[in-house]
């Protein structure tokens, strides 16, 4: 649904808009509910850890997500019912995230735990071998059939493969859900911040400080746009509300178990993991919003079936299936062999790296582009070869390193934080594109550049990534690896 979703807005539910300002309004739609998607993942895993367990989670928002599906079969020409359908995929989809990668690894304890890695990379190649046929005739659908068609499929096999999974209910480890936690993630943390009446305490002067430039984050909504203001303001009391408690862990000794201040502590670095990944997922979305406006440019070779610039995304999924498999086969025992056997944090550090290539490539597209010469479509697939392979280094691994690292009161949480990592990915797109909105901007882009705010945004970007990849490396030779499997 996500493939088609840009090219919907901009051709259907935006027409209402001026033909100049449709590209940026879809652009924004799409990525606001991406961050959602990637949002509700902290509202799944908290109702899956204390109340539901994951299983009836999943079952339950998958039945939201179809609803979701319905909605906007049903109001394709109704912009706030398509807007209902799309938060309730949001809630549906991202509610389930953490629940069904962190319900995979219940499966395994420590006699099979070397089989992680495997099931893992094949959990992330099913997802993309039906992405790469939805990518591939869903907009073909979208064109020949309408709105109604290309919504309502997805959502007729989300409902098949949620009474498939209904089915398998007696064969699974089903985790139950814990009762309220005392020694909670957040309860350690406030422990930490509150405690030493009297005693001089830093921590909780710079969680005041990042309330208040939240707060100052939230004045300027009407320049930032509300979601990224929101967003925002959640990230600066999430960054500057850990590293006070951080500051403060040990005084929450005493209080709580060394065991829960331990794992504390255990999640606060992992989140540090999490925050230098955000540049990578600012860049990798934007193929289904960016890449796909560029395609639009572009000339198409004459082939009957590819005829839609969203069908280019099928190449990632197609990539990916491809990809996992020789990495897991070929690569990685090939590399083993001679000695050389890369970290999850090591891999992922590449990923990041071969995202920023790829920008490169469209950036220097867009200069061809904006020049007026022709361009073919086919030559997006090599930026896409590079996104994808950064994608396996960075999500399929991150997927594995995320549940190992997390203690195991706490492998809900952490999954939530790694989705809560693209949300925060999205902001960053929309704070860049807020920037570059207006005139003056983009008039001030074009005298110091020479090139247009788009081609720039694209070389920003790359940049962005080659940035983040150093401190990434840089942080991941501290970083010590735990090994937090349950016993077998």
């Amino acid at each position: 649904m996500r493939n088609i979703l840009t090219v919907f807005l901009v051709s259907y539910l935006l027409l209402h808009l001026p033909e100049s300002e449709r590209g940026a309004a879809g652009k924004e739609i799409f990525h606001v509910f991406v961050m959602g998607v990637y949002f509700f993942p902290l509202l799944g895993g908290w109702i899956s850890d204390r109340f539901l367990g994951k299983y009836k989670t999943i079952l339950y928002l998958s039945i939201v997500y179809c609803l979701g599906h319905l909605c906007l079969a049903v109001f394709e020409d109704s912009r706030s019912g398509f807007y209902f359908g799309l938060f309730l995929i949001a809630l549906g989809s991202g509610g389930i995230k953490p629940c069904v990668s962190s319900f995979v690894g219940d499966q395994f304890d420590q006699s099979n735990k070397d089989k992680a890695r495997v099931v893992f990379d094949a959990f992330y190649w099913i997802i993309n071998f039906g992405s790469f046929f939805a990518s591939l005739f869903i907009p073909l659908i979208l064109k020949n059939y309408g709105p109604a068609w290309a919504f309502g499929i997805p959502g007729v096999l989300m409902a098949i493969a949620t009474f498939i999974f209904w089915l398998g209910r007696k064969d699974y480890v089903n985790t139950p859900a814990t009762a309220s936690d005392p020694h909670s993630f957040i309860r350690v943390l406030k422990t930490a911040l509150i405690s030493g009446e009297g005693a001089s305490r830093p921590g909780l002067t710079l969680t005041y400080v990042g309330v208040i430039l939240a707060v100052t984050a939230l004045f300027f909504w009407q320049a930032l746009g509300i979601v990224a203001a929101i967003c925002l303001a959640m990230v600066l009391i999430m960054v500057f509300g850990g590293i006070g408690g951080w500051m403060q862990l040990d005084r929450a000794r005493g209080h709580h178990p060394d065991d829960a201040i331990d794992g504390v502590e255990s999640v606060l670095k992992i989140l540090i993991v999490f925050g230098l990944v955000t540049p990578f997922w600012s860049l990798f979305d934007q193929k289904a919003s960016t890449w796909v406006l560029q395609a639009g440019a572009m000339t198409f070779p004459g082939w009957s079936w590819f005829t839609e610039p969203s069908q280019m995304q099928a190449l990632n999924p197609l990539l990916v299936v491809l990809l996992i498999p020789f990495n897991t086969m070929v690569l990685y025992p090939t590399l083993k062999k001679f000695g050389f056997n890369p970290t999850a944090l090591q891999r992922m550090t590449f990923g990041i790296v071969l995202a920023g290539v790829s920008w490169i490539f469209v950036g220097v597209y867009q200069l061809a582009i904006d020049n007026g010469r022709e361009l073919s479509i086919l030559w997006q697939i090599v930026p896409y070869i590079f996104l994808t392979l950064g994608e396996v280094f960075v999500s399929a691994t991150g997927l594995e390193f995320a549940y190992s690292q997390a203690p195991q009161r706490m492998k809900g949480v952490i999954m939530s934080f790694w989705s809560l990592s693209v949300t925060i990915g999205g902001l960053w797109v929309l704070l860049v594109n807020n920037s570059v909105k207006s005139e003056t901007a983009t008039k001030a882009i074009t005298d110091i550049s020479g090139m247009s705010s788009t081609a720039f945004q694209m070389f920003f970007f790359a940049g962005f990534a080659f940035a983040a990849a150093m401190a990434f490396g840089l942080y991941s030779k501290r970083y010590t690896l735990k090994d937090h499997y349950r016993s077998a």
